[in-house]
């Protein structure tokens, strides 16, 4: 692990996994996960050659806690990072909510980025002519719900969720859970993400659930591809759908077989459009 200082003094944890020399991708996770997620098999980013980045957003494992973070706040801790590992331009990876923590980078900086994927990433909240939690399962529709009245409100409701459990999943997302390579690897990121407490697993469900993201994905010029499952309730298959209706340079790809654990499945397909030979080029050391 190594931990980068923003410039406001907070702590970033960031992990680095597959080939030190490789090319740069930075991963954004799902929530609540940590820096620890990822692609369980490692070996796939050794084989194509990639230096996968990830970090824990902050509250989540040892990042400093940042209450009343937008999702647009990430722009600025993912720049840090690269600046602190002097990376110029690379591609940027988001997984359900880390998708628009992914894109609100691409938004705001975009000469550093060559190319984005996002898996099962949820959209805005206030997407127009988006019906929000329709066809969401019930859990995050609670969560959503709790995440308008107040960050107390969801402390509350996340301390409950703790207690009792969350509702049992469906078996398209059971039968990619209970694989053990999937289940090893998210055990351990969940643990390291709630391990200082809920604050990144609050803060996290405010700002995704709960706000606006504070920038337009619109706005995003750059080449994006989206993934998305149609059996997914975790995140409806509607929201990734919006998305690339929104982003002008977006593709759809959907896999009609799939829920939201389908993206693990979907991986390896991104990896390889993110580092496609036409964008190599493009990746240089920062400085050069």
């Amino acid at each position: 692990m190594r931990e980068v200082i923003t410039d406001n003094g907070r702590i970033l944890a960031v992990e680095e996994w597959g080939v030190p020399t490789g090319i740069p991708v930075v991963y954004l996770h799902g929530s609540p996960m940590s820096r620890l997620a990822r692609y369980p098999d490692e070996s796939l980013f050794r084989r194509l050659g990639v230096r996968l980045i990830t970090y824990d957003r902050p509250g989540f494992g040892y990042s400093t806690p940042r209450e009343g973070r937008r999702v647009v706040d990430a722009a600025a801790d993912v720049a840090a990072i690269a600046d602190a590992l002097g990376l110029n331009r690379f591609a940027v990876f988001g997984v359900s909510g880390g998708g628009p923590h992914a894109l609100a980078f691409a938004a705001l900086h975009p000469g550093r980025v060559t190319r984005v994927g996002v898996l099962a990433s949820l959209a805005p909240r206030d997407a127009a002519g988006l019906d929000w939690t329709a066809g969401m399962n019930e859990g995050n529709c609670r969560s959503a719900a709790v995440a308008l009245t107040g960050r107390r409100a969801v402390v509350e409701h996340l301390a409950t969720v703790g207690t009792a459990g969350l509702p049992p999943l469906p078996d398209v997302e059971q039968a990619v859970l209970s694989r053990p390579d999937v289940s090893a690897m998210l055990g351990a990121a969940f643990a390291e993400a709630v391990r200082p407490g809920l604050d990144g697993w609050v803060d996290d469900v405010m700002a995704l659930f709960g706000t606006e993201w504070g920038f337009d994905p619109a706005a995003i010029s750059l080449p994006v591809r989206i993934w998305h499952g149609d059996l997914g309730t975790l995140v409806p298959p509607a929201h990734g759908a919006w998305l690339a209706s929104r982003i002008p340079a977006a593709t759809l790809r959907t896999q009609a077989d799939a829920g939201h654990a389908g993206h693990f499945d979907a991986t390896p397909d991104m990896l390889g459009w993110l580092i496609d030979d036409a964008e190599r080029a493009a990746v240089t050391p920062h400085g050069r």
